[in-house]
């Protein structure tokens, strides 16, 4: 008895292999990246491992500390942004200031960024006519402040005061274009918010710390990132057209050679989607970008200045050619449902005995790992290891489906037609 899929020598059989072999691989070496990161930028010094609560260092000094302006791009967010600007404005970074982009709002933001403004001196506010998009409405702060840096939070996000400290420490070296935070999910009142703060770490946070490890980075956290001015200039700013403008700025700054950082200790508290239609509206979004993004440079491969983005490029294909192969798989197991396929043709599920237990503990031990490494900067993380059993059902089959469907959507899309903002779902209502 074979505990593993035979490659085999038929298209289905190949296809059948790759899609069981292929998560397993990249969970491992994801695990493997991390955990190299881990030992050679985050391990703390002994004198700081026996200090209370998070047990986490304190910045460095620096020697001065540039004029940071903190962009807070806003559409629809009177529920939100009056807590945002209150963490902003504790943060201890000792030279800062703040620009609120209302984007067109029609609810009542345009009147509470007013007041937060007439309030602090470190507030300034910018109001565009008419819905422009997030990446208009960064782009216009970044030529409305005299700052060489800019740090792009969302409207709904609450900044650890530490975070913009940690961030700036990067800066120091003059190839540095960008560095993303370590954004928590901090709405877990539902199952679905658990499993994301799981997702968060085992996913965005383990991955990021292979990817720095192995070269370049997929995307910084749109919800949390710092950028240098003169980077942003170089490769033309955010592109309006683009559905997700983190990974199109990304990809734009690595591929012009600046060098993309993820900080961990740059803890930003985010709201996640908690019902079915709102994380599905995220996904197809998130997937639907990363398409326009993969089709904007698919050239890049044959470019070798950019052959450090060639992983990066790599393992994209390989996830959209998972999801194919996943949609074959499950096409072929139902048609056998129904009539009598060829011998060549018949799937056996791949989630039965020891392939889906293969499976279901790589996850677990992948969750673990990233939970592990995430623990000293959220205490709480370690305890929705319990829900992330869900894991592997919910969220892969998500990423299946919303990476089908975002191929053909982002192939039809008009290549000119602009982004705009829509209200994400951003938690149950406290």
């Amino acid at each position: 008895m074979t505990l593993l899929p035979d490659l085999g020598t038929t298209p289905v059989e190949f296809f059948s292999s790759y899609s069981f072999y292929y998560p397993l691989f990249m969970a491992y070496l994801w695990m493997i990246g991390a955990v190299f990161y881990y030992f050679r930028y985050e391990r703390p010094p002994k004198s700081h491992r026996d200090l209370p609560e998070s047990g986490l260092e304190t910045p460095p000094v620096q020697r001065d500390y540039p004029l940071v302006t903190i962009v807070v791009p806003c559409h629809n967010e009177g529920r939100d942004i009056e807590d945002s600007v209150e963490y902003l404005l504790a943060s201890t970074y000792p030279n800062f200031d703040i620009l609120l982009i209302d984007d067109g709002s029609d609810d009542e933001t345009r009147h509470i960024l007013d007041g937060l403004a007439a309030q602090n001196p470190k507030v300034r506010v910018i109001h565009c006519a008419q819905n422009q998009g997030k990446a208009v409405a960064l782009t216009t702060a970044s030529l409305m402040t005299p700052a060489q840096y800019l740090c792009c939070i969302d409207a709904d996000a609450l900044l650890d005061p530490q975070a913009l400290s940690w961030i700036m420490v990067h800066f120091q070296n003059p190839r540095v274009g960008a560095v993303t935070g370590n954004p928590r999910v901090r709405n877990r009142s539902t199952l679905l918010g658990r499993l994301q703060v799981g997702e968060f770490s085992s996913i965005v946070g383990l991955i990021k710390r292979a990817q720095r490890t192995y070269g370049r980075i997929f995307t910084v956290s749109g919800v949390v990132a710092c950028f240098r001015k003169a980077a942003l200039h170089d490769v033309g700013y955010w592109s309006p057209d683009m559905l997700t403008e983190d990974i199109d700025v990304t990809w734009k700054l690595q591929i012009r050679h600046w060098d993309v950082r993820f900080e961990p200790k740059a803890h930003c508290w985010i709201l996640a989607p908690e019902t079915l239609s709102g994380l599905w509206q995220q996904r197809l979004r998130w997937s639907t970008g990363g398409m326009q993004v993969l089709m904007k440079n698919w050239r890049i491969e044959h470019v070798w200045k950019s052959r450090r983005m060639w992983p990066v490029l790599i393992e994209f294909v390989m996830s959209v050619t998972w999801a194919y192969a996943m949609l074959m798989i499950a096409i072929l197991w139902l048609l056998g449902l129904i009539i009598d396929l060829p011998p060549e043709y018949r799937i056996h599920s791949l989630l039965s005995g020891w392939n889906g237990v293969m499976v279901g503990t790589t996850c677990l031990i992948q969750v673990g790992v990233s939970l592990a490494l995430d623990a000293r900067y959220d205490n709480g993380s370690l305890k929705s290891f319990y829900w992330m059993i869900w894991y592997p059902l919910a969220y892969w089959m998500l990423n299946m489906v919303t990476t089908i469907v975002a191929v053909p959507k982002a192939l039809l899309r008009n290549i000119k037609k602009r982004a705009r903002w829509t209200s994400p779902d951003r938690g149950i209502s406290p």
